[in-house]
């Protein structure tokens, strides 16, 4: 017994060891990972319009915060949003174009923290879907097909029949009301 005591300490710091020693092989794989892409594939159609605003340009429209989520795809806390729990019936968009994005159908609670929808509006021709490697994670973000606003992110886990959940700033969308005459497009 008095043996084992004495060589316990020696064991540790070589398991210690073999623990650093696996830590620092395993570091370059995980920065590699955590990179962004730059390698990002377009899962959708395109639309025609393109905008081409400097970011000073940028800045003067749109607040700080929303420039931060839109122009440097940053995300907005969750459970803070105002779209979050806003169920009124209505046209969200972009809030740095104004193009027509979802409208109240698609939506739903997901209980995520951030307004969620199940489809977009159009055939695909609005929301850009590209391959996003960042935070060692692989998601695919959605940004408006028309001005480039990063609008959140899509996940297949959606409860309802199209399985999808669009993820979406509230920062990133306006809301339009619906009245008598205003018809989703």
């Amino acid at each position: 017994m008095p043996f084992a005591k004495l060589f316990s300490p020696i064991f540790r710091l070589q398991s210690m060891k073999k623990i650093f020693l696996c830590l620092v092989l395993a570091l370059p794989v995980f920065s590699v990972s955590c990179q962004n892409s730059n390698n990002n594939s377009n899962t959708s159609k395109s639309m025609s319009t393109s905008y081409n605003k400097t970011d000073e340009e940028w800045k003067k429209e749109l607040t700080p915060e929303q420039y931060h989520v839109l122009r440097e795809k940053g995300t907005e806390r969750p459970f803070t949003g105002e779209y979050n729990l806003h169920f009124e019936k209505g046209i969200y968009k972009c809030a740095g174009c104004g193009c027509e994005l979802f409208d109240d159908s698609q939506k739903f609670e997901s209980h995520c923290g951030w307004p969620s929808f199940d489809a977009e509006l159009g055939n695909g021709d609005r929301i850009k879907k590209i391959k996003d490697t960042s935070f060692g994670m692989i998601r695919t973000e959605i940004v408006c097909a028309k001005c480039g606003g990063h609008l959140g992110h899509i996940f297949d886990d959606g409860p309802t029949k199209t399985g999808q959940r669009y993820c979406v700033n509230s920062l990133s969308i306006d809301f339009s009301p619906k009245t008598d005459s205003t018809k989703t497009k």
